[in-house]
């Protein structure tokens, strides 16, 4: 089987995770520009800005890049035409299934590559006609499932016949290492580039990153199946409360809505919502996009 590399035509086997308000058409290309696949992230994007930030991908990459559709997204049927008329050549999904969109996206030549939290969808989605899938394990930021990557991984790639790539836990050579080891093809990383020198994020964002311990996560919203992991800040622990107290959704979202724009924009640190990973606790300095794609390749490289 080929590596991710061979597969998507990048120097290394790794994507940039489609992080909301984060993974821009520039950080993509920056990413893209390190060796790495770049994707945008539509997260609250609509169609015209989804656009909008291919356009400043293509100005300033010539590297292959793709985009990322959070189905959960409102303006979902408009994106999904979107990356087709485009031209988008790969596109990842998460927070659903795209079986509506994919005979359109396969008759583009897209290749679709889901993230999936669980064997049993990796198998309905290879069915559907996923190229590839990402098994994304609970230690990653963000939405996240109950299987660890330890487990998961090996479990899809024992299930299905495409390729999958690892993801949730991976910020270095020994986790790159572990996940080839496990069968996959390659990884997608996030949380350690928010410790990157290109990552758009707010330096307060960006610092209490570099300030965290591997112990600092939490997962808030399973009570309400919205499981996001994060680190725990004032709001976090306010939104735990009222968690075991026995709010519903509505009255939690009252924490959450518009909270990952205060952190990334505004840098609010206490009331903002500091998606992350558990590999927080390795990211120790700011680096450039390049020495990490490097150090978490290095063996691969030499192999």
């Amino acid at each position: 089987m080929k590596y991710l590399n061979e597969i998507l035509g990048t120097e290394f086997p790794v994507i940039q995770g489609g992080m909301a308000n984060i993974a821009t058409g520039s950080f993509a290309a920056d990413c893209s520009n390190a060796g790495a696949f770049g994707l945008i992230g539509v997260g609250g994007m609509d169609a015209a800005g989804l656009r909008e930030e291919i356009k400043k991908c293509r100005e300033k990459t010539d590297k292959p890049f793709g985009v990322n559709i959070m189905l959960m997204n409102p303006d979902v049927d408009n994106l999904a035409k979107t990356v087709v008329d485009e031209g988008i050549k790969v596109v990842t999904t998460g927070a659903g299934n795209p079986g509506k969109y994919m005979d359109a996206w396969k008759a583009a030549g897209i290749t679709v590559i889901p993230v999936v939290a669980a064997p049993i969808l990796a198998k309905h989605l290879e069915d559907c006609g996923a190229d590839a899938v990402i098994a994304e394990g609970t230690e990653s930021g963000g939405h996240v499932g109950e299987m660890t990557t330890m487990t998961l991984v090996p479990q899809v790639c024992d299930t299905v016949k495409i390729p999958v790539i690892a993801a949730g836990g991976i910020a270095d050579r020994r986790q790159f290492n572990a996940a080839m080891a496990l069968g996959a093809v390659g990884v997608q990383v996030g949380t350690c580039l928010l410790g990157s020198r290109e990552c758009p994020i707010h330096e307060n964002y960006k610092q209490a990153i570099i300030k965290a311990k591997g112990s600092d996560t939490i997962v808030t919203g399973r009570s309400v199946n919205a499981p996001v992991r994060i680190l725990k800040n004032k709001m976090a622990r306010a939104y735990v409360k009222e968690e075991k107290r026995g709010a519903g959704r509505d009255e939690l979202e009252k924490f959450t809505l518009g909270s990952l724009r205060k952190a990334v924009f505004e840098g609010d640190t206490d009331n903002g919502s500091l998606m992350a990973g558990q590999t927080c606790g390795q990211v120790t300095e700011i680096r450039s996009l390049r020495e990490i794609f490097e150090e978490i390749c290095a063996e691969y490289r030499k192999g």
